[in-house]
């Protein structure tokens, strides 16, 4: 047999949101096998591979702990020459600051075939989205872009002269920055941009001049941003748009903290204009649900609260698909459990045909149609899309039915099993996938929960909100007598809690004692039609 013939590619991420990769990009992240990516701005990029594809994050984030640039040259090698199709994700441009030639030369050096695939880079990126141009006529001529990571390396008395100055990683040496320049001639008046998280719904814009930039921008962290130096500066009041698109002020909220703005474009008449909508789900999961949202106006953040793995042991699913001729009904409850059921049959050489004389019933639209993409229509769908609605219209008589049931290994569905039970059919369990809380939160997702910018959080299941619970812990400052439950509480005062359905209400209300929306039919779109409802009324 033919060994597959590895590569590696060296992609551009953009400036962060997942909106601005390249075609090529997104398509090359859909095919990977290996994902070796640096601390992104937006997590949903890693959301763009397949389930199966290995994610190593060997992100460089000043001081926290980074992964030596040597290690990373051998995990490209390595797999690469295990076969494997790798993507390196790279921040703006792979070949803007984005360190490529050690890596390209420890490649070459073992042989492996690689490519690089252009990105766009925030030095471009940021100025743009911030109502910034780089050049014009009068103003502004030519420009350039350095790192300030070696300051007293560059050549200011030549930065000095020249009319427009795009600064990367330069947050932390802006005093020095600005000392250089005056010492150098620039004169005090001249307007400086500071543009911090440029791309995303957490953007924040400062505008100033270099005499008073730094008044401004006190007690803030500028990471990661971007600077702008130059009389085009000037230009953005004149070259933004009648109507700002996602402009979200907190000043309403936080008198202290400047405005902050989205680029998305969204017309101004639709009714979820202005809101900011944090959307808690699984990793990995498709972004369709925020989609609608954003197609209603919103500004979307997602938050992966759930991560999805196999089982501790397949034991017990193998021996059921073994002898899936005993039972009479196989139950599926999620999209996570059909594609883990069917992944495992596949596993043990056996299709649908398996399945012939044994009758499913699911539970929701969702997971009705995750089953048709195998080819299956299921025998019977609850009415009202809720598992205690199978059991109450469940189609036949269930005494002396051997009912499978593939589930989550853990805090899965007590309550149907024990119906099931008790109406006479013997119900196998098995443990089909796990589900586990996530590590960590993304910068921008703590940032802005931490500075009260979210409007609204939906739930589309019980576990996304005890594990969103979990990690708020480490979102919001503790209640001084360590009452999570209080600081939790307080940091969502003024936040919709918007529920899927009844059970998920139930968690919301154990944990945060209240909830503000529910899906009157218990589906993504029933949410959604749900907070575009409570958006007209809040507006009206």
């Amino acid at each position: 047999m033919t060994k597959q013939q590895g590569k590696v590619y060296l992609v551009g991420a953009g400036p962060g949101d997942v909106a601005y990769l390249t075609v090529k990009a997104y398509n090359l992240l859909g095919q990977a096998q290996i994902l070796v990516y640096d601390a992104l701005v937006d997590d949903r990029l890693l959301q763009c591979v397949p389930p199966d594809c290995l994610k190593l994050d060997v992100g460089k984030r000043r001081g926290k702990p980074s992964t030596p640039q040597a290690e990373i040259n051998k995990l490209l090698v390595k797999y690469c020459q295990q076969g494997k199709q790798v993507i390196r994700l790279k921040s703006g441009d792979p070949f803007i600051f984005g360190r490529c030639t050690s890596e390209i030369e420890a490649l070459k050096a073992s042989s492996c075939e690689f490519e690089v695939v252009p990105g766009i880079s925030s030095a471009l990126a940021a100025p743009l989205l911030a109502g910034i141009p780089l050049t014009d006529p009068v103003l502004s001529r030519c420009f350039a872009v350095f790192t300030a990571h070696e300051v007293e390396a560059l050549d200011w008395e030549a930065l000095s002269r020249l009319e427009t100055l795009v600064i990367l990683m330069g947050g932390q040496h802006l005093p020095e920055i600005i000392h250089q320049l005056l010492r150098y001639g620039r004169s005090r008046l001249t307007p400086i941009a500071i543009i911090r998280w440029a791309g995303t719904p957490n953007q924040q814009i400062w505008t100033a001049q270099l005499s008073n930039i730094l008044e401004q921008t006190a007690g803030f962290s500028l990471s990661p941003v971007v600077i702008v130096i130059g009389e085009v500066v000037g230009l953005r009041n004149f070259l933004q748009p009648e109507k700002i698109y996602f402009e979200h002020s907190t000043t309403a909220k936080n008198p202290n903290l400047p405005t902050m703005s989205s680029n998305s474009p969204s017309s101004p008449h639709l009714p979820l204009t202005g809101k900011t909508i944090l959307v808690t789900r699984s990793s990995g999961q498709s972004s369709q649900f925020s989609d609608r949202l954003t197609a209603s106006g919103a500004t979307v953040i997602e938050m992966p609260t759930l991560e999805i793995g196999p089982p501790s042991s397949w034991d017990a699913l193998d021996n059921a698909i073994a002898n899936l001729s005993d039972f009479h009904w196989l139950i599926l409850t999620s999209t996570n459990g059909v594609d883990y059921f069917f992944a495992r049959l596949n596993a043990q050489a056996k299709d649908t045909r398996a399945l012939a004389n044994v009758k499913i019933a699911v539970v929701g639209e969702k997971t009705a149609q995750s089953l048709k993409q195998y080819g299956i229509q299921p025998d019977f769908i609850p009415p009202d899309f809720v598992a205690d609605s199978l059991v109450a219209n469940f189609p036949e008589e269930l005494l002396g039915k051997k009912i499978l049931f593939p589930r989550v290994e853990s805090g899965g569905r007590e309550l149907l099993v024990k119906e099931l039970t008790a109406k006479g059919a013997e119900v196998i369990e098995v443990s089909a996938y796990q589900s586990s809380c996530p590590s960590s939160i993304s910068p921008p997702t703590k940032l802005a929960l931490q500075n009260r910018t979210v409007d609204v959080i939906t739930f589309a299941s019980s576990k996304t909100v005890q594990f969103f619970y979990q990690l708020a812990g480490s979102i919001f400052t503790n209640h001084p007598d360590g009452n999570q439950s209080v600081a939790v509480t307080n940091g969502l005062t003024g936040v919709c809690i918007a529920s899927i359905g009844p059970q998920t209400s139930k968690t919301c209300q154990s944990l945060f004692g209240r909830v503000d929306v529910e899906a009157e039919e218990y589906t993504l779109d029933g949410l959604t039609q749900a907070l575009v409802k409570w958006a007209i009324q809040t507006n009206s």
